[in-house]
């Protein structure tokens, strides 16, 4: 039976850029499992008790006066701490993401997620494509995957989007040459959880000894050739006594 391999796609939506400072007002996490979206996914806003810059508000469009109707991140922790389970997270710069999700965590007394329970996908992709761009809109314009839905920031829409990044940074739907029939893409696919990371070796019965053996008249004609390629080395070079590669090769068999 194959083992399942199942992480947790994960981004947030942020007040600012300090994680002493500032709060989560939204996240967004979608379940893979052997590179594959399963269709479960979590999305949730935050009140973040204090005001949004509205420089911020620009990058994702949320509002205080939106979000203050919305439960704190304490009250909602739970549900996104059962979700994770014991599984891995993958997170486009996973040290800003993971700053800022420890630091609420640490608000309510819960343990913190190790550096080590996170993948980066921008470093994946740098050492992947050393020099190139390697932000989300980036990768996906290189994996042409479509954007026209990312007007702004949102952490759900930017986690399957991640999510569809991550696959292709394994190597795509057909990881490991499993030539699937599966014509669906990652984020549409809410069955299938079977995608290998590892290479199918594809066992083929030996052909029959003589199936391919030359005919008669084909062992003739080449003999021939043979022959007149001789006769040419001869002439361009009496002296030498060479043969032809192909004369030399045969008395060597």
């Amino acid at each position: 039976m194959t083992q399942l391999n199942r992480k947790i796609i994960f981004d947030i939506e942020t007040t600012g850029l300090s994680p002493q400072k500032d709060r989560i007002v939204e996240i967004g996490a979608v379940e893979v499992v052997n590179l594959v979206p399963t269709g479960r996914s979590l999305q949730f806003y935050c009140n973040p008790e204090r005001d949004v810059p509205e420089e911020v508000v620009r990058i994702h469009g949320l509002t205080g006066e939106f979000l203050r109707p919305f439960p704190n991140f304490a009250a909602q922790v739970d549900g996104l701490i059962e979700f994770i389970g014991d599984s891995d997270l993958v997170i486009h710069n996973a040290e800003f993401d993971l700053g800022f999700l420890n630091a609420e965590l640490q608000r309510c007394q819960r343990p913190i997620y190790p550096a080590s329970r996170a993948e980066c996908t921008m470093i994946l992709a740098r050492k992947k494509f050393p020099g190139s761009p390697a932000s989300l809109n980036d990768l996906c314009r290189r994996f042409g995957i479509g954007l026209e839905g990312r007007t702004l920031h949102g952490a759900l829409l930017d986690s399957q989007l991640l999510a569809a990044v991550y696959l292709e940074l394994y190597g795509g739907r057909q990881t490991g040459l499993s030539l699937s029939n599966d014509s669906k893409t990652g984020l549409k696919n809410t069955e299938s959880a079977g995608t290998s990371t590892n290479p199918v070796k594809v066992s083929r019965p030996p052909r029959p000894a003589r199936q391919f053996d030359a005919s008669e008249d084909e062992l003739l004609a080449h003999q021939i050739a043979i022959e007149k390629l001789d006769k040419i080395q001869s002439k361009s070079n009496p002296d030498s006594g060479k043969t032809s590669l192909w004369t030399t090769v045969n008395k060597g068999q």
